[in-house]
């Protein structure tokens, strides 16, 4: 069983976000480092997926949309977890990935797309 490794797109690609969770000891990679800044929804979740990363986004409405087709099509991805920028801080945020983090593998999440409000304690 492997450990979620996750990466930000640029909707979720934050500072703080990202350094809380490698100081965490997660595996964590961002678009604006990747240089995948500009690339479309579709060309995030492939990289994701070939890097064997849960991609976190904020973009509920497109993601959801792409989570289906690729299901459809009879591809795979290696999961999504949806955010929202509503969340009271950083560190609520910070604290719901841990506990998903902590209550799923990257096998479970393979083709699943998870709603982090549902990790709120």
């Amino acid at each position: 069983m492997s450990a979620l490794r996750i990466h930000l797109d640029e909707d979720a690609d934050a500072y703080a976000l990202l350094n809380g969770l490698r100081h965490r000891g997660w595996d964590v990679t961002s678009s604006r480092e990747r240089g995948l800044f500009q690339c479309s929804d579709e060309e995030q979740l492939a990289w994701a997926f070939d890097q064997n990363r849960t991609l976190y986004t904020y973009n509920a409405s497109d993601f959801c949309r792409l989570h289906a087709a690729v299901l459809r099509a009879g591809k795979h991805h290696a999961g999504i977890i949806i955010g929202d920028q509503q969340t009271a801080s950083v560190g609520e945020e910070l604290r719901r990935l841990i506990r998903l983090g902590e209550a799923r593998t990257a096998e479970a999440m393979r083709d699943h797309l998870e709603f982090l409000s549902n990790w709120q304690e």
